[in-house]
């Protein structure tokens, strides 16, 4: 379990932004193409509709440019862009170097492909540059899973979905706002959730279930410990947008209440990357964060990845 020196240069988020395409998909429209109804996927997903459309590159440019200008920064003072996605536009080059242009950036930049954990291995990776010198890191997590999802498939076009989240980072004096992190990933059970190149999502929809919630659980725990604080400390959790049914159950067994929980599925489906930040940034602009909270920011994906990060909301 990885600790963090207390030399290390620390980070605060001081500019963040969204994306969703213009395009709604409602569960009725989906009951018109496949055997479901509204009522079969609320309840067992907790999704109502999903946004559907744009390329990750344009997605992320969005999310990125907002983030920016929040921040009010040059562009130009970017020293990196840590793009996570899964689904980059090209296979060469990296989607971050469209982004780096489009942005107007003058940085070294890269994607990271860690599944729906993405943004949280992202954001960790965006302050292990930091502590190593460079001032200013832009995060993004994109996904555009609608492009490799089976429309015709009941157990993943419900569950799938576009959108991105980004957040400028920059280093501070003193420890800064991450506290604890914890990354795991089991290659074993790669053939639960998987798309060939060129090829559609598929899924073991009740082996994800149940390996999923302990993954979650065990990383959240061990980010707990790493940042000396527990489960009663928290103030907020931010969950993997997947599934209703997996975030209760990752939240009962770390006994945290499901009102500590930024949920924003019944709206966007799941985004992969994306989710974390756009149920980050959706409870910041509710007021359901506020400075000195204490945030547990925890993912699962593919591969089967796992990722979590215990965060104070706007130290500095």
């Amino acid at each position: 379990m990885p600790v963090i020196p207390r030399s290390a240069i620390g980070a605060r988020f001081i500019g963040w932004g969204t994306a969703l395409p213009e395009k709604v998909v409602t569960n009725e429209e989906l009951s018109k193409t496949m055997d479901t109804t509204d009522e079969w996927i609320r309840e067992r997903t907790g999704i109502e509709r999903r946004h559907i459309g744009g390329t990750t590159a344009s997605l992320s440019i969005e999310s990125g440019r907002k983030a920016i200008q929040m921040a009010g920064i040059d562009p130009l003072s970017i020293d990196a862009l840590v793009l996570s996605t899964t689904t980059p536009d090209r296979t060469v080059p990296a989607t971050s170097a469209a982004v780096q242009h489009g942005l107007g950036l003058r940085c070294g930049a890269f994607d990271v492909n860690a599944a729906c954990s993405g943004f949280v291995y992202a954001l960790v990776t965006g302050h292990g540059l930091i502590a190593m010198g460079m001032k200013r890191v832009l995060v993004i997590g994109t996904d555009t899973l609608s492009r490799i999802t089976d429309w015709t498939d009941r157990n993943t076009a419900i569950l799938f979905a576009d959108g991105s989240g980004a957040a400028v980072i920059e280093a501070v004096t003193g420890p800064g706002q991450l506290m604890g992190w914890d990354f795991d990933a089991d290659g074993s059970l790669e053939e639960l959730l998987y798309a060939e190149i060129g090829g559609t999502l598929h899924m073991d929809g009740k082996e994800v279930f149940r390996r999923a919630v302990r993954i979650m659980v065990d990383s959240a725990e061990k980010s707990l410990k790493a940042s000396g604080l527990t489960a009663n400390e928290i103030d907020l959790v931010v969950p993997h947008q997947a599934n209703v049914r997996i975030i209760e159950a990752a939240c009962k067994r770390l006994d945290i209440p499901m009102s500590k929980t930024a949920i924003v599925l019944q709206e966007t489906g799941n985004t992969s990357s994306a989710s974390i930040p756009l149920a980050l940034f959706d409870a910041v602009a509710n007021s359901r964060v506020k400075s000195g909270d204490n945030v547990l920011l925890v993912g699962f994906g593919a591969g089967m990845t796992a990722a979590s990060a215990v965060i104070k909301w706007n130290q500095s």
